[in-house]
């Protein structure tokens, strides 16, 4: 069994093993869940965030594959984000999972990391493996989708204008928001500082229109469209937002990333405003657009009634998990 460290950025060949690597277990361990796109998964390899270094590894014939992303800003310098350790079916209970985890592990303690957080989702082999290992649950939530074809019927029948508060009015970005309003959006990415975020050890970095153009950037430099639709007022502050990304333009699956309303501007129904809006501009520039999902931490009840009232119903739990090392 050998396990190699992959070229930066990784040759075609080894972009389709990696997919293939995603697609097999997907198809067991969620047989349910949109297949990877290799558009997504050749972005994400290939294209690694400003604050970030990635290593990688891969075992020979394909059978089991790894990622892990190294922040390089100096709050986070500690920490590191296990994005990938999946191993095909037929190549299981062979050893070959630690195997990776040993050279994940060897390179976190070589950068002198204290911890390591991941994604995972619940009840299957990824959490018997992440607990086996050390991980431990530090912020319960759940992946919610949304059937785009169903609220396009039920609009059809019975349309629902997107109800906007007196004082406000929604504006639209596709693709990098503009420089104007790059502030004010930053600022009101601010509030998300009072979402849950368990005993994650990962600092969250202040937001600016500089970062916020890196990571929409980076939506981009991937392969992705993103667009964002805010709620904002007269004298120019963004009171809420919410941002849809498809990270294959051409896929039929969608992912809702933050939507946040400003505190001083909760109580208006703001957070269903923009997201109705989202979606109606979703289902008219994106026609083969069939599902788009979202997490939200179990704890965060509003967000989870928002997404309920629009449509949206639970799909499967999940967790962040983190060893300390």
């Amino acid at each position: 069994m050998t396990i190699r460290a992959l070229s930066l950025p990784p040759t075609d060949a080894e972009i389709d093993a990696w997919t293939a690597v995603l697609t097999a277990a997907q198809a067991v361990d969620l047989p349910q869940a949109t297949p990877p796109a290799r558009t997504e998964v050749a972005g994400r390899l290939c294209v690694t965030p400003a604050r970030g270094r990635a290593a990688l590894w891969a075992a020979d014939g394909g059978a089991g594959v790894a990622a892990l992303l190294l922040f390089t800003d100096e709050a986070n310098a500690h920490t590191a984000f296990l994005d990938v350790l999946a191993v095909r079916p037929d190549a299981r209970h062979r050893g070959l999972g630690r195997a990776l985890w040993k050279q994940v592990r060897a390179e976190l303690l070589a950068q002198g990391r204290t911890s390591v957080l991941t994604l995972v989702d619940l009840g299957g082999p990824g959490e018997a493996f992440a607990r086996s290992l050390g991980f431990e649950n530090v912020l319960p939530m759940a992946w919610y989708e949304q059937d785009v074809a169903q609220h396009v019927q039920a609009q059809a029948v019975a349309p629902v204008p997107v109800p906007v508060a007196p004082g406000y009015e929604l504006r639209a970005w596709h693709g990098l928001v503009t420089d104007d309003w790059a502030q004010p959006l930053a600022t009101a990415h601010g509030a998300m500082e009072d979402a849950p975020t368990g005993d994650i050890d990962e600092k969250i970095e202040a937001w600016t229109p500089q970062r916020l153009h890196a990571a929409h950037q980076l939506i981009l430099d991937r392969g992705g469209e993103i667009t964002t639709v805010a709620a904002v007022t007269g004298a120019g502050e963004v009171a809420a937002y919410t941002e849809l990304v498809l990270p294959d333009p051409a896929g039929p699956r969608a992912l809702q990333y933050d939507t946040v309303v400003a505190p001083a501007h909760r109580g208006h129904g703001l957070g269903r405003a923009v997201k109705l809006h989202m979606l109606d501009l979703a289902r008219n520039r994106y026609p083969g657009l069939r599902l788009i999902a979202t997490t939200v931490a179990d704890e965060n009840t509003a967000m989870r009634a928002v997404n309920e009232r629009l449509g949206y119903r639970p799909a499967r739990p999940a967790a962040y998990y983190q060893l300390s090392l």
